[in-house]
């Protein structure tokens, strides 16, 4: 039969070892991503070079003035009215179907090529030209779905004036 262990010394390595490891294992990992450090030491080099680290020094040394004049630019009227107008822009996309969305914006891409692929003989087009293209399905539509649009918008001006 074994014998019953009785003493478990446990190995605990000292300061020099545990440096020596860690920059062992630093050494190897930069060898293995030689190509993304220098990469990295070029793009801090180049900021460097623009002086973002001596701004950005600077602003850590004077971190407490320039929180105050961020709290001053924050705090004006203008800025309010930008995070209100933020803040009702994204509550209305939200309000909105992301169907209806694509398609509106589907149809507003697909006029906008239209209109730069437009030649220059078509933009001087007589009445009746212009008068048959309005009496095309597709700009019947868009003409009806404007006019609904401003009967809406309208709705709501009145309403609230």
């Amino acid at each position: 039969m074994a014998q019953a262990i009785r003493k478990i010394s446990k190995e605990v390595p000292n300061k020099v070892e545990e440096r020596a490891q860690a920059s062992q294992e630093i050494m190897q990992e930069l060898a293995d991503n030689k190509d993304a450090v220098l990469a990295a030491i070029q793009i801090m080099k180049g900021m460097q070079d623009m002086g973002i680290y001596d701004a950005l020094r600077g602003m850590m040394e004077n971190r407490t003035e320039v929180g105050a004049i961020a709290i001053q630019q924050i705090n004006q009227p203008l800025v309010h009215n930008v995070i209100k107008n933020g803040m009702n822009a994204a509550k209305f996309l939200g309000s909105l179907p992301p169907g209806q969305m694509d398609t509106l914006m589907q149809g507003i891409n697909n006029g906008l090529e239209k209109m730069a692929n437009t030649s220059p003989e078509e933009k001087q087009q007589s009445f009746w030209k212009m008068r048959k293209k309005l009496s095309s399905p597709e700009t019947k539509a868009a003409i009806a779905m404007m006019a609904n649009f401003m009967e809406g918008m309208g709705a709501v001006l009145k309403k609230n004036q």
